[in-house]
């Protein structure tokens, strides 16, 4: 208990960070204080509140916030990264005008050029200057040798006041200065500046967030991989696995979505069906009518399912049986002989490595699942995250097919996925063992995906 308060009192404060952050670059930096800053302030809480308020509702059936809460969780994130990156460009004008400023402050005015015949000294044995006339032109001494004094007004006239100078843009203040006291450059450039990069990080974002609604939301990608393995026989060469993860049934996708996936899969007429991990946000009663289709899946030797971590969210043991009712075998550390062909492949399954400690179902065993097996045969292990694959190449796993990171689904998100798995996207291998990561068909959270399409693969399996 102590360390999920910890862990939702850490989400709170970088989220409450975050629009804090935004608030400054986009509201503080580019308005005057007044009713118009004020306002940004209400709707930066607002925004803020509205973040863990749709991850907690949506989890309690208030689907209704899905949309907005999400959309502004991906407009956050660009809007974020965005103006991170032109800190630097924005801090190099910044430096340059303010050494323009100094510069032109060193400089100092260009002196008045002296008229012919002024006088600009007293008379010798005179401490007082010689004063100059109202009309600026020089006055002959008296006999006194006192200085003239200034005729007309000039004389009772006070000296302008200049206290307005220094603040052009009538902003509430004194300009920006640096350590020695020198004033920054011109407030109003700093405005124009300020706002020329909130107007460019506003529209980008905005532009990205509805290109990555449209690959979202749209039909998945469908990905053909041709994967050698030195043990399949030459009987079974071309054997095809049509490979989905990541459905995620939930607040923002529905039957609809499942009908697609199951009608793009069963035109591919593929040998076999695996489902890795991650088909729904959800309990059965909540999405057991979207998950129906399932059962219209179509191969040659059957389909197969193994757990994601998010089943583990939304009930496993009932959608194990479930998933099981619509017709897929569910693989829990165990595997399945697939003869085809006149050949043999072993195909294992490990349930998702979230299962441990939860209580709700057995942890990932690749012993159950590996071990006793003909090493001569080919071994092809679902596993639903690629991490797996560090302990799958333990038991001389020849290809692991998994899901879980979704490619990324947000760039540049990929990158920091890329710190907890060995692949994020695509063929790669981990010590030894051969991994394939697809995309996932559906998405997480924000109903966004950019750089990382939705992917249905169709895997081909070839002999040596």
């Amino acid at each position: 208990m102590l360390a999920m308060a910890t862990f939702v009192g850490f989400v709170v404060l970088v989220i409450g960070l975050i629009h804090f952050y935004l608030w400054k670059r986009l509201v503080r930096d580019t308005t005057r204080p007044g009713r118009g800053r004020r306002a940004g302030a209400v709707v930066a809480i607002l925004l803020a509140l509205l973040v863990p308020a749709t991850m907690a509702g949506t989890q309690n059936g208030f689907y209704w916030l899905a949309w907005p809460g999400y959309l502004w969780l991906a407009l956050m994130f660009y809007l974020l990264v965005l103006l991170l990156v032109l800190e630097v460009p924005t801090a190099v004008v910044r430096l340059v005008l303010r050494r323009r400023a100094r510069t032109a402050t060193a400089a100092g005015p260009e002196p008045e050029p002296a008229l012919a015949g002024a006088s600009t000294s007293a008379r010798p044995g005179d401490a007082r200057p010689t004063a100059l006339t109202g009309d600026a032109r020089p006055t002959a001494l008296t006999g006194d040798a006192r200085p003239t004094a200034l005729t007309g007004d000039a004389a009772d006239s006070p000296p302008p006041d200049h206290s307005d100078d220094a603040n052009p843009t009538g902003d509430a203040g004194d300009p920006p200065t640096d350590a020695a006291g020198t004033p920054d450059h011109d407030p109003s450039r700093r405005l124009l500046l300020a706002r020329g990069a909130a107007i460019f990080a506003g529209l980008t974002a905005a532009g990205v967030t509805g290109y990555g609604v449209r690959t979202a939301m749209g039909p998945p990608r469908l990905d053909r991989v041709r994967i050698p393995l030195a043990k399949l026989p030459r009987s079974m060469d071309g054997l095809r696995i049509a490979t989905v993860s990541d459905i995620h049934l939930g607040p923002l996708r529905g039957r609809a979505h499942t009908e697609r996936i199951v009608a793009m899969i069963n035109r591919l007429d593929a040998d076999l069906v695996a489902v890795v991990g991650d088909l729904v946000d959800g309990s059965v009663a909540e999405l057991g009518t979207a998950a129906e289709p399932l059962r219209d899946l179509r191969s040659r030797y059957g389909s197969f399912f193994v757990t994601g971590n998010h089943e583990y969210y939304s009930g496993v043991e009932e959608w194990v049986r479930e998933v099981d009712r619509l017709g897929l075998r569910v693989l829990q550390n165990e595997r399945q002989e697939i003869r085809a062909r006149g050949g043999v492949l072993d195909l294992a399954g490990v349930n998702d490595v979230t299962a441990a400690g939860t209580g709700l179902a057995a942890p990932a065993d690749y012993a159950a699942a590996l071990a006793d097996r003909d090493p001569s045969r080919p071994v092809v292990l679902l596993a639903h995250q690629p991490v797996a694959a560090h302990e799958a190449a333990k038991f001389g796993v020849d290809l692991q097919l998994s899901g879980h990171t979704h490619g990324g689904q947000m760039v540049p998100f990929n990158l920091a996925v890329k710190l907890q798995q060995p692949v994020v996207s695509g063929l790669g291998e981990v010590d030894g063992t051969k991994v394939y990561v697809t995309n996932g068909a559906g998405f997480w959270g924000p109903p966004v995906r950019v750089g990382a399409p939705p992917q249905v693969t169709l895997v081909e399996l070839r002999s040596p």
